[in-house]
């Protein structure tokens, strides 16, 4: 079965419904599994649970067939959200623009001035969806 993951923020913002959405439709479309995910930043001192997620996306889209709802506390989002899809064994990914504005960002103090659709594609091993937001 296909597995779509989604990174979305908790609480969800609207870029994060809107991504949310274009990854639900896209799951719908291929019949295919969703793994929601949210980073719980350390440094942030939150503690969301995956009920916590869940009750946020079922509230803005209602129930949502065959969908996992994951929440991993770490130091680094783009490092977490690698790893899911690793473990996963993910087939699409969907990220909203706004999501890689903030990889650009990240990639640019470490690697210069890099393509980033070119490296989350070379990363993911996956087809990347990313959503204009």
């Amino acid at each position: 079965m296909t597995t779509v993951v989604v990174p979305v923020r908790y609480p969800l913002t609207e870029h994060s419904r809107a991504t949310l959405q274009a990854a639900i439709d896209l799951a719908a479309d291929r019949d295919a599994s969703l793994t929601v995910l949210h980073v719980d930043l350390y440094q942030n001192d939150r503690r969301v649970t995956w009920s916590d997620l869940k009750r946020a996306v079922e509230r803005a889209f209602g129930t949502v067939e065959r969908t996992r709802y994951v929440v991993r506390r770490s130091f680094m989002v783009e490092e977490t959200i690698l790893d899911e899809v690793a473990a996963e064994d993910a087939d699409v990914v969907v990220i909203g623009s706004a999501q890689v504005s903030r990889w650009r960002k990240a990639l640019r103090s470490l690697l210069g001035e890099p393509d980033v659709e070119s490296y989350l594609r070379e990363q993911l091993d996956c087809e990347l969806v990313t959503v204009p937001v």
